[in-house]
């Protein structure tokens, strides 16, 4: 069994045995091709956390409300990309076993494939809901299948044709999206048509992937590659929770770096859409 971790996320401190949901970090950027400093964004995040309240407006929900359990971070080998992936892998397993939900705070996104292993392999069916700036979809970086600029091309190799779904895709390479037309569901530059999305999703097992730089610079600066033209707190916001009504059996959130916003508005936003997810997901599994 899992022990809670010294310092939680806000309100997440339910015993392991009764949690829906259990959060836990992993502090990685060894692929990152502009920026590092994601590995600072789970203990940024969890610190911040205590600035907002257990009560969502929004939702008129508490966290508090929820068994959610926070199992702090991994200590992943910096070095070896497949040795980081084995280790969330091995955690996500662990968390799914049990019948709970894993919910990964990143990190770059390369690391949302180790999770993703772990699902598919419960959920032979798995689809994928990923919400970015980037289209992710390059075969290799610079030489290397395991970078954060592939990790749906990897993901793709483990579910298969027309089960991932992207959403605010606005940079990639034109080989990606020249690929992406006959292999996966890409809808650029904004959220219009989820609703639809969400529709063909209904009763599937779905993995929920949120790259924070889908917003716009100007509501999150703090990201190794800030991409302008990005969506509006409120309507990421809004989209995820309608996302988490659905059978999401694992999720992440990724791609914060925090000393590049000072100010610590970016990590203020990172905790408020993982605390508007993490009440909707309790919400569902609740129902």
């Amino acid at each position: 069994m899992l022990k809670k971790n010294v310092e939680t996320f806000m309100g997440c401190d339910a015993d392991y045995r009764d949690a829906d949901v259990v959060l836990f970090g992993a502090p990685y950027d060894c692929t990152t091709s502009f920026r590092p400093g994601t590995r600072f964004a789970s203990a940024a995040i969890r610190r911040e956390s205590y600035g907002l309240e257990l009560y969502s407006p929004y939702q008129d929900r508490e966290l508090s409300e929820f068994c959610v359990f926070d199992s702090g971070d991994l200590e992943l080998q910096f070095g070896d990309p497949r040795s980081a992936l084995s280790d969330i892998e091995k955690r996500s397993k662990t968390i799914l076993t049990d019948g709970k939900l894993p919910f990964l705070l990143g990190g770059e996104h390369l690391v949302t494939l180790g999770s993703v292993r772990a699902a598919v392999k419960k959920y032979p069916d798995l689809h994928i809901l990923h919400f970015d700036a980037h289209a992710d979809l390059r075969d290799e970086y610079l030489g290397a299948k395991l970078s954060h600029a592939c990790v749906l091309r990897r993901c793709h190799e483990l579910v298969g044709d027309g089960k991932i779904y992207q959403y605010g895709i606005r940079s990639g390479d034109k080989s990606e999206f020249v690929w992406g037309k006959d292999h996966v569901f890409t809808h650029k530059f904004d959220l219009e048509g989820l609703d639809e999305t969400l529709c063909d999703l209904a009763g599937k097992p779905v993995y929920l992937t949120v790259d924070l730089d889908v917003l716009d610079p100007s509501v999150f600066p703090g990201t190794g590659t800030p991409e302008p033209g990005g969506v509006g707190f409120d309507a990421l916001r809004a989209a995820l929770t309608k996302a988490c009504s659905l059978n999401v059996v694992a999720a992440d959130v990724n791609e914060l770096s925090p000393h590049y916003d000072t100010s610590g508005a970016s990590t203020a936003v990172a905790c408020k859409i993982v605390r508007e997810m993490l009440i909707s997901l309790g919400a569902n599994r609740r129902s």
